[in-house]
């Protein structure tokens, strides 16, 4: 084996410019595929990532069934009263794997500045169990601060935070106060005083001009209710959502306690559309540079063969059978997808150590400030790109050096 090996090499370099082309192509297109797979799975994990900590929104969230399709329009037939709140939180103490459990209230109303009013709709949270999720953030999003203004607090009901184009649009700027009003669970009107706290972008441009930030004890005193509408749990790991759900489902039915369950991606609607945005861009990207070798492989292995043909009836009369310009045609075309793999890491190393060394920033969708560009080394796409391209270098030569070791000797012999 290492005599063809040896062979192949040797041959490679009878033609050094057009191989060199060939591992050229080869290698621009192993880093093509692999930088946009490490900028994609940045992307992913970020996104990922800002759902779950940077947005509070863990990796579970229990509801009563039927809220995420009717809850809607009637929101206070399915809230989750104190005594579901604590038998949940009961059996969520018994799991290892979560880190925190914390109720939550979102409601809607009119928020006014003494002049004119407008609609909001707030998160009602637990201000101190949000920054323990917040501080498992990690990647872009947890380099940059997320509001202006101070912190909300547990024992603080009246402190509130607004999205800029809320507090835009009253008028309103940080310490100032305004009226919030909603109706109560039993139907009567209710208002409370609201000093803003901090101001924050909206994760979405459409709901700017209309989200709050409120702690959960604000929001349940303006509904007049103890009770909540959802519980997120947060785990220590992302792998553990779907494993921790079928349990939890089944502590649940046998606590008789009818709640439903919901995981992260179930639940994040644009993180799903952006996966299968760029799982396709990535896809047609992936065919479109294989293609691309694939036919510069087939083309240098091509012209070998046209420029050897002479060789190949020496090799043939002094006793080579055809299997074996099989394997030799084969051996040099492997080598050349084994070389452009190979200056294809480099290529993807120094393009990922320059970004890495430069730190250029971008503003990515949904985040209002800057943000480092990032390039993940994928050790999985890497390993998978160096197989494939080896395997199809195979595959490209076997048709051209099939058709030559059928040529008849005397033929290939003669050829000029």
């Amino acid at each position: 084996m290492m005599t063809w090996l040896k062979l192949a090499i040797r041959n490679l370099f009878r033609n050094q410019r057009r191989s060199l082309f060939t591992i050229l192509a080869i290698a621009l297109g192993f880093a093509a595929v692999n930088v946009l797979g490490g900028f994609t799975d940045y992307i992913f994990s970020n996104l990922e990532n800002s759902y779950i900590h940077v947005q509070a929104n863990g990796h579970l969230t229990i509801f009563k069934p039927g809220f995420l399709k009717e809850g809607k329009l009637d929101p206070t037939r399915y809230l989750l009263d104190e005594e579901s709140t604590r038998n949940v939180q009961e059996i969520l103490r018994h799991y290892p794997e979560v880190l925190v459990v914390t109720p939550q209230l979102h409601i809607s109303g009119l928020l006014s500045n003494g002049k004119v009013s407008t609609i909001f709709l707030a998160s009602g949270r637990v201000p101190s169990d949000i920054r323990v999720i917040n501080s498992h953030s990690r990647g872009l999003a947890s380099k940059f601060q997320q509001f202006t203004g101070k912190p909300l607090e547990d024992d603080v009901i009246y402190g509130v935070g607004l999205s800029r184009g809320l507090a835009e649009q009253l008028n309103l700027d940080l310490d100032v106060t305004a009226v919030a009003m909603a109706p109560t669970v039993s139907g009567q009107v209710n208002a409370l005083d609201a000093q803003v706290f901090q101001l924050f972008s909206a994760p979405i441009e459409a709901l700017d001009d209309k989200l709050m930030l409120v702690p959960l004890k604000f929001a349940q005193s303006l509904y007049d209710t103890g009770s909540v509408d959802r519980l997120i749990v947060l785990l220590q790991n992302t792998a553990q959502t779907e494993p921790v759900r079928k349990r939890l489902a089944r502590d649940f039915q046998a606590r008789g306690l009818n709640l439903e369950i919901k995981t992260w991606n179930e639940l994040s609607t644009f993180y799903v559309k952006v996966k299968q945005m760029f799982d396709i861009i990535f896809l047609f990207t992936f065919l479109i540079v294989f293609t691309i070798v694939v036919m510069s492989v087939i083309n240098t292995v091509s012209m070998a063969i046209m420029e050897r043909t002479r060789e190949i009836g020496t090799l043939r009369a002094l006793g080579l059978k055809r299997g074996g310009i099989v394997v030799l045609f084969a051996a040099e075309s492997l080598m050349l997808g084994l070389f452009g793999s190979a200056l294809g890491m480099v290529l993807t190393l120094l393009t990922w150590s320059g970004i890495a060394l430069f730190k250029p920033t971008w503003v990515p969708p949904m985040i209002s400030g800057r943000v480092p560009l990032e390039i993940y080394l994928v050790p999985e796409y890497l390993a998978f790109s160096m197989v494939l391209l080896g395997v199809l270098s195979l595959m490209a030569a076997t048709l051209p050096a099939r058709k030559a070791a059928r040529m008849e000797i005397v033929s290939a012999l003669g050829h000029t």
